[in-house]
């Protein structure tokens, strides 16, 4: 296959582009940059830095990636954004390259949605089927698990992590760890539990369900602190892959979990 660069777009030298690509009027491809095969850039896209995009993965018009990160450490170190397949990029996102002292790299996993004006800033790293609503903001060195969401104009403090399958709801400010599973929302957030709908949606078993929503009274309910939770859990659950999950989550976590 042959692809498609409109005679408006700059494309780099030394740049990489795949069979079946796509880019558009109107935009800039840097030299270090590799698109895999039928990526396509609608207009007005500009990929700079040493930066990868896996297959198939949309960019929609105006989004900005690999460009430098927003920190004033930064002085022009070689680093990367490393971007995987069937990923859609809607309109105005911002994805910035990582830094030297975050590791280097920002991540993007497979079968993101980024919507309109979200914002993933350096070093960040995001698993796979993550939703980021309109306007949602990473900043620094966050982490995100598999199948999580970050609602619409919510933001999450730098280093924090959000864990599988957790939801953020919208506007919401999240300052510590979300644990995987959890509703988390407001300003600042605050946990209400186990996200009972969204594990419903998701066929986890009865049993399962059952498990996980006693492990989140344990946590939030019972006046144990979060240790003393822990071990309960552990003591009154039997196996569950699941909860299993959420206490090493909660037992690694170095800023403390959202309660």
């Amino acid at each position: 296959m042959s692809s498609f660069i409109h005679e408006s777009a700059i494309v780099g030298e030394n740049a990489k582009i795949g069979d079946g690509c796509h880019i558009g009027p109107f935009c800039s491809v840097g030299d270090d940059v590799t698109l895999g095969e039928n990526v396509r850039l609608e207009s007005h896209v500009v990929v700079d830095g040493i930066t990868s995009i896996g297959d198939g993965t949309h960019v929609f018009p105006f989004v900005s990636i690999g460009l430098a990160p927003q920190d004033l450490k930064y002085a022009g170190e070689p680093t990367s954004t490393e971007i995987g397949k069937n990923n859609h990029i809607r309109e105005f996102v911002t994805i910035h390259r990582g830094t030297v002292g975050g590791g280097g790299v920002t991540r993007i996993g497979d079968g993101n949605l980024l919507m309109a004006q979200a914002h993933v800033a350096h070093d960040c790293s995001l698993g796979n089927e993550i939703i980021m609503a309109n306007a949602a903001t990473l900043a620094g060195h966050v982490e995100i698990a598999d199948r999580a969401s970050v609602g619409a104009y919510s933001g999450v403090h730098q280093f924090c992590r959000v864990g599988y399958e957790a939801f953020i709801g919208g506007y919401s400010v999240v300052v510590k760890d979300a644990m995987p599973y959890a509703i988390i929302q407001g300003n600042h957030a605050k946990c209400y539990g186990l996200n009972r709908l969204g594990v419903k949606r998701r066929g986890y078993s009865k049993d399962t369900i059952e498990k996980l929503n006693h492990a989140f009274h344990l946590l939030l309910s019972s006046k144990l602190n979060t240790s003393q939770a822990v071990e309960r859990i552990r003591s009154e659950i039997s196996v569950s892959p699941e909860v299993d999950l959420l206490t090493k989550f909660i037992e690694s976590s170095k800023r403390g979990v959202v309660k």
